[in-house]
C-alpha cells in the first residue's frame, strides 16, 4: 500500500532532493530514493511536480493492494494538476499498475520527457477506469510500436475517450493505427511534430471515424511530400480549425481538386520549400503562413483572410490586396521588394516589411514614414529598413532619408509661381 504511493509520488532510485518554489507553486525533484524520501513532502502544497533521474525497476516484483480509504482522501485532497517524469527508464508493466491510482488524483496533465518505456504492462485492469488527465504529453520517449497493440489500448478507452490534448513529439513515430484514432473521440489537440510520419501512413492514420472532434493539428518536421495527398487524408476531419504543416517538403500540384474541411481558419505552410502557391487553398482561411518558401508571386483571393505571413520568400513585389477585403496584417520581411505603393496598405492595421533592399525614391520612402507615423509598421522599424539605391543613400536608414515638397516634389513648388505669372502676363496683354 504504501509503496503504491511511494509510487505515485515518484520516489526514485538514486539519493537526491526535491526543491519547492512557493511563489509558483512548483517543486523539481531529482533522484529520490526511499531513504531521502522526506523531502517529497514539501511538494504537497505544489500544482505542479517534476521527478528526474533514475529507474523504477526495482519496484516491478512489489505487490499491489488497493488503497485505504484514508489514503484515497489525502490523494483526493491534494492540488497537484501536472505531473512530469523525465528522464527514467519505465517499466511498463509497473506503469500498468500505477496509473489508475491516478483516478483519486486532481492531476489534469501528464508528461513523460526523454523516457524510455521496456516490456509490455497488462492494461486489462485499466478496463473501465476513468481518469482525470486531460492532457498526455510524450516527447522523446522511446517504447515498443502502437502497430499490432490496438486490442491492449482498447482497456483504456473510457480514459483515452475523454482526453482533450495529446502531443508525441520527437519520438521517431512512422504510423498510426486507424484503430488508435478511433479512441480519442474527444480530443481537441494532437500534436505529432518531430517524427517520420510519411503521406501513406497519415492515410492510414486519419480513417473514417478517427479522431473526430479534432480542432487543431501539428504535423510539422515530418516526412510529408504531397500537397495533394495530406489534403485527401485530412479532409475527413470535420471540426478541424488549426493546421500546421511546418517543415515538411511538399510538392504542391498545379490542379489539386481537394477540398480541405470547410472549418479550417490557421494554416501554417511555412517552411515547406514552395515555389508556388497550392490552387486548393481552404477558402474559410483567416490565417494564412507561407514564411520561409521560393514564392516569387502571390495572387490570392481569400474573402475571409485576415493574417497574411510572406516573410523570407523571393518577392520583388506585395500582393495584390483587392480580393483579401478583411485582411489587417501583412508582413513582407526579407523579400526583394524594392519599393511599394504604400497608399494601397492604408487599410491594413499592421504591416512589417524589414529586410528588403528599398528604393529609397521620395515615394518608397515617404510612404513608409508615413505608414510609421500612424503605427501601422510592426516588428524591425526603423533599425531593419535601409536603403539600397539611389548609390546617395545606399546604407541609409530609411527613417531618415529626407521627403521635403521641395525636393520630392519640386513641380509642386515651382508650377504654381510660374503659372500666376502666366496668368498675369495674359491678363496684361
Amino acid at each position: 500500500m504504501q509503496v503504491a504511493v511511494v509510487l505515485l509520488l515518484g520516489l526514485l532510485q538514486a539519493e537526491g532532493r526535491c526543491f519547492f518554489n512557493r511563489t509558483q507553486e512548483h517543486c523539481t525533484c531529482y533522484n529520490l530514493s526511499e531513504e531521502s524520501s522526506g523531502s517529497i513532502i514539501q511538494c504537497l502544497p505544489a500544482t505542479v511536480v517534476e521527478f528526474w533521474g533514475g529507474e523504477l525497476q526495482r519496484y516491478v516484483a512489489l505487490p499491489f493492494t488497493d488503497l485505504d480509504p484514508s489514503i484515497i482522501d489525502m490523494l483526493s485532497s491534494l492540488g497537484i494538476r501536472k505531473i512530469v517524469f523525465g528522464d527514467l527508464l519505465v517499466p511498463e508493466v509497473l506503469l500498468a499498475r500505477v496509473l489508475r491510482f491516478f483516478s483519486y488524483t486532481q492531476v489534469q496533465e501528464l508528461a513523460f520527457e526523454r523516457c524510455t518505456f521496456e516490456g509490455q504492462g497488462d492494461w486489462q485492469q485499466m478496463a473501465g477506469w476513468e481518469l482525470p488527465i486531460l492532457s498526455l504529453r510524450f516527447h522523446q520517449v522511446s517504447s515498443a510500436p502502437l502497430a499490432g497493440r490496438e486490442q491492449e489500448l482498447r482497456s483504456l478507452s473510457r480514459w483515452l475517450g475523454a482526453l482533450q490534448e495529446l502531443s508525441v513529439t520527437g519520438c521517431s513515430v512512422a504510423s498510426l493505427p486507424c484503430a488508435v484514432g478511433s479512441l480519442f473521440t474527444a480530443l481537441r489537440s494532437l500534436d505529432v511534430a518531430h517524427n517520420s510520419l510519411g503521406d501513406e501512413s497519415l492515410g492510414s492514420a486519419f480513417c473514417p471515424g478517427a479522431f473526430p472532434r479534432l480542432q487543431a493539428l501539428s504535423l510539422r518536421h515530418n516526412h510529408l511530400r504531397s500537397y495533394h495527398a495530406v489534403c485527401q487524408s485530412l479532409q475527413l476531419l470535420p471540426e478541424l480549425q488549426h493546421l500546421d504543416l511546418s517543415h515538411n517538403k511538399l510538392l504542391a500540384a498545379p490542379t489539386s481538386s481537394c477540398q480541405w474541411p470547410q472549418s479550417l481558419r490557421s494554416f501554417n505552410l511555412s517552411s515547406t520549400g514552395l515555389d508556388e502557391v497550392p490552387t486548393a487553398l481552404p477558402r474559410s482561411l483567416e490565417v494564412l503562413d507561407m514564411s520561409h518558401n521560393h514564392l516569387r508571386a502571390v495572387d490570392l483571393s481569400l474573402g475571409s483572410l485576415k493574417k497574411l505571413f510572406l516573410s523570407h520568400n523571393l518577392l520583388q513585389a506585395a500582393p495584390p490586396l483587392e480580393q483579401c477585403p478583411l485582411l489587417d496584417t501583412l508582413t513582407l520581411g526579407n523579400n526583394w521588394v524594392r519599393e511599394r505603393p504604400w497608399d494601397e496598405v492604408k487599410q491594413l492595421r499592421e504591416v512589417a516589411a524589414p529586410g528588403n533592399p528599398y528604393d529609397c525614391s521620395c515615394s518608397s520612402a515617404g510612404g513608409l514614414q508615413a505608414l510609421a507615423g500612424r503605427g501601422q509598421l510592426g516588428q524591425g522599424w526603423p533599425q531593419d529598413y535601409v536603403c539600397q539605391a539611389p548609390p546617395g543613400y545606399q546604407g541609409t536608414p530609411v527613417a531618415a532619408v529626407p521627403v521635403s515638397v521641395l525636393r520630392c516634389h519640386p513641380a509642386a513648388v515651382i508650377v504654381p509661381p510660374c503659372l500666376i505669372l502666366a496668368l498675369l502676363g495674359a491678363g496684361a496683354a
